[in-house]
């Protein structure tokens, strides 16, 4: 059962933490309502009367110097705790606060959900650490990189990367984040029905380029478990984000998740291309028409030219329709490759978009819904092995 334990004088916030793990939390919750914090663990431990916590909380009203000082003490002396600051520090503070041992922060303002969930996540960084080092990724000892690409827009790349993060997150909880590159005009925030108070213009300041602490504390938590770095809100804050900071972006995310998801803008522009160099998996995404399927033949023929060509590629036909006159026998023979998995036009992915409400989130018995799982399925460590173990038979035989 999980204890936590919360440092602070406020009323308001002792109400609202108790009411988060009340709704799907399993545990206790003690307060100590003081601003003064104890010296050290004994003597907070003689306050509370019990064995170790496993998250503490140091609350609103507590001086920020002096939650510093309590978090430094903590981190030296029992290490395997979680420790959560809740304050509205600005994020150039993000940093030093990380330093001094704390593992998240949370504004005081947070609804009991957002508390929830960032619960959730304390409780399983306290596990981890308890249990052992996780298993690295197979390969280079970094996560996958799934990038989902198209030449045009309008072919439903948001809706299949949004949909690809929330099948993972069932997969691998808390270990998936998404990614906007469609860093002007980009709809993860609307397709996960966010309102991010950090974006991709924060996670790529000198701060969080060198410290994957910093870079951490600026992703939203999704309630289905998974993170997201949303695009920037003003289109004219793209124009500071270049290719170098993607890579650089990229290969901290990699290296701290299982599952690097990208929405990316149309077309191949100098950050896409970084983007596609950084991806283990590539899914190209495009309608049932014409001047999708010949703009997706182009885009691959370019890429061939350049000589980037991710490991692994995942061809999808979106919004299929056997009334628009082709078949994926037509579709297969005008852009030169297979098609992987194809998703049929659906009333429900359609509703679940204006909703942001990602369709996999939710329990619905649709076509549509079936071809997504076996889109999520591919990069199931399951799936890849068993694949490759087929691709290893053929070899031999």
């Amino acid at each position: 059962m999980s204890r936590f334990v919360l440092l602070s004088p406020s009323g308001d916030f002792d109400a609202k933490l108790r009411a988060a793990v009340a709704h799907g939390l399993r545990g206790t919750v003690q307060t100590i309502a003081s601003d003064i914090l104890p010296a050290g663990p004994a003597e907070l431990f003689a306050l509370l009367n019990q064995e170790q916590p496993e998250v503490l909380i140091i609350g609103p009203d507590v001086p920020y110097d002096e939650a510093l000082r309590f978090a430094k003490v903590f981190d030296v002396q029992l290490p395997g705790l979680s420790l959560v600051l809740v304050s509205d520090v600005q994020p150039e503070a993000f940093l030093q606060a990380m330093r001094a041992g704390v593992r998240d922060i949370i504004s005081p303002q947070a609804d009991p959900t957002e508390i929830r969930v960032l619960l959730e996540r304390a409780c399983q960084s306290f596990a981890t650490r308890h249990r052992g080092p996780e298993p690295q990724p197979a390969g280079n000892g970094k996560g996958l990189v799934i990038g989902v690409f198209s030449p045009k827009g309008g072919v439903g790349k948001t809706t299949l990367a949004t949909n690809i993060a929330i099948g993972l997150g069932q997969i691998a909880p808390m270990s998936v984040v998404i990614v906007d590159l469609d860093l002007q005009f980009g709809d993860v925030a609307s397709g996960l029905y966010l309102n991010p108070e950090h974006t991709v213009t924060d996670a790529v300041t000198p701060a969080a380029a060198q410290d994957s602490l910093v870079l951490k504390a600026f992703l939203t938590v999704h309630p289905a478990g998974i993170y997201a770095l949303c695009a920037p809100p003003n289109p004219v804050d793209a124009d500071h984000i270049t290719p170098d900071h993607v890579s650089r972006l990229l290969e901290q995310l990699a290296q701290e998740f299982q599952y690097v998801i990208l929405d990316t803008a149309p077309g191949l522009p100098e950050i896409g291309l970084a983007a596609m160099e950084q991806c283990t998996d590539v899914v190209w995404v495009s309608a049932m028409d014409i001047p999708s399927l010949r703009g997706l033949r182009s885009g691959l023929e370019v890429l061939r030219q350049l000589e980037i060509m991710p490991e692994s590629r995942h061809v999808v036909l979106n919004m299929a329709d056997a009334k628009a006159g082709l078949n994926v026998q037509d579709v297969e023979s005008t852009i030169g490759a297979p098609v992987d998995v194809s998703v049929p036009r659906s009333r429900a992915i359609a509703l679940s978009t204006n909703r942001g409400i990602p369709v996999l989130q939710e329990s619905r018995k649709d076509p549509a819904v079936k071809s997504l799982r076996q889109l999520v399925e591919r990069f199931n460590p399951a799936w890849r092995t068993q694949t490759q173990r087929k691709l290893h038979r053929r070899v031999v035989i």
